[in-house]
């Protein structure tokens, strides 16, 4: 059926869905040498959508799908055709780039529309298991893979949490809304290797965090200067954002000084000034009080997350560019499912009874 049981149709979901990916085309046209592509991003993004909204798990189902049910989308594509099947598997290792952009629309749009408060916001990244055997060290150092481990994805990377252990998969990392007056909302995410760093995939978000937020909040992976700088200050004036975090050792103690011996800077003396100054200031009543919804938005929300489109187990396809699809458009598929609960005035959180019964 291509609609629910209960009356929350596929159509409104994708009605809700398309003004944002094209939206997202238009700001990010398809431009180079060559002919233009007859199917535009947007329909390759929002068929994409629909099968992921289905769960269907790999690029052969959700095919089959969207060619079983082609009298369907034919009235909200605006003309154009369906992909062929080779298209379809082409181009959506490239559907990344609309899914990220249409995740920033859409969460732009529910703190605009008052269902996401974003005065407080946090960051966090989980890992995902891949598909097919683990690869070990020593088989990737010498890049052998024996007969037993046929089928092993060799994209994947080990990642390590204190809430996962070691991990050879994947890994996202998004930035929820988790003010009191709004829902937890997804507002910017990115999927990448379970190995890829906070300190190098959170400074492109930075510039992305929605201007009214107050508060940025991260775990001690997150504990970076530069991050801090950037949120805080602009220029040599203070922005009115403070990010938590709370800070590793770096030896120094919290000590003013320079070590013994070592000539220190200006510029450096300033940086551990700032330093020692977040140290103090996140130890206070007032940014513990601040700090404390982290626990109870960020977290859970990669839990809800996960078990809704069922990527607790692994993830649903081989490759970095095929998963970095599906992670982003289930993140978008996320945010548009707690939409359409907002718009309906449901309970926001309640997405799953929705997605069984589609």
């Amino acid at each position: 059926m291509f609609c629910t049981t209960e009356g929350a149709c596929l159509e409104r979901l994708i009605a809700i869905a398309k003004p944002i990916l094209l939206k997202s085309e238009r700001k990010h046209p398809i431009v180079g040498p060559g002919r233009k592509p007859e199917i535009p991003d947007w329909v390759l993004a929002l068929l994409i959508l629909s099968a992921t909204l289905k769960k269907k798990k790999t690029k052969s189902a959700q095919f089959r799908w969207i060619s079983s049910n082609r009298r369907h989308f034919e009235r909200h594509l605006d003309g154009h055709r369906l992909p062929s099947r080779s298209t379809y598997f082409d181009r959506f290792k490239k559907a990344h780039s609309i899914m990220d952009e249409s995740i920033l629309l859409m969460g732009q749009k529910a703190v605009h529309s008052g269902w996401a408060d974003a005065s407080i916001t946090a960051i966090d990244k989980s890992l995902m298991v891949a598909k097919g055997p683990k690869w070990w060290k020593g088989d990737r150092l010498k890049n052998r893979i024996p007969k037993k481990l046929r089928g092993v994805d060799q994209d994947s990377q080990w990642g390590f949490s204190s809430h996962h252990g070691w991990v050879q998969g994947y890994s996202f990392e998004v930035v929820v809304s988790c003010g009191k007056n709004g829902v937890v909302f997804p507002l910017v995410a990115s999927a990448d290797v379970a190995s890829m760093s906070e300190h190098r995939s959170f400074g492109q978000k930075i510039r992305r965090i929605p201007q009214c937020t107050r508060y940025v909040l991260a775990d001690a992976g997150y504990d970076n200067n530069e991050f801090a700088d950037q949120i805080e200050l602009k220029g040599e004036r203070k922005t009115g954002k403070w990010f938590l975090c709370p800070q590793n050792s770096r030896g120094q103690k919290g000590k003013l000084v320079a070590p013994k011996g070592e000539f220190e800077s200006k510029r450096k003396y300033a940086t551990r000034l700032r330093r020692a100054q977040r140290r103090m200031a996140f130890k206070s009543k007032l940014s513990q009080k601040h700090f404390r919804p982290r626990s109870q938005c960020i977290e859970p929300f990669n839990e809800w997350f996960k078990s809704a489109f069922e990527l607790n187990e692994r993830v649903w396809h081989r490759g970095i560019e095929n998963n970095r699809t599906q992670v982003l458009s289930c993140i978008f598929a996320y945010q548009v499912l707690v939409s359409l609960n907002c718009k309906q005035k449901k309970p926001s959180g309640q997405i799953k009874p929705i997605l069984d019964a589609l």
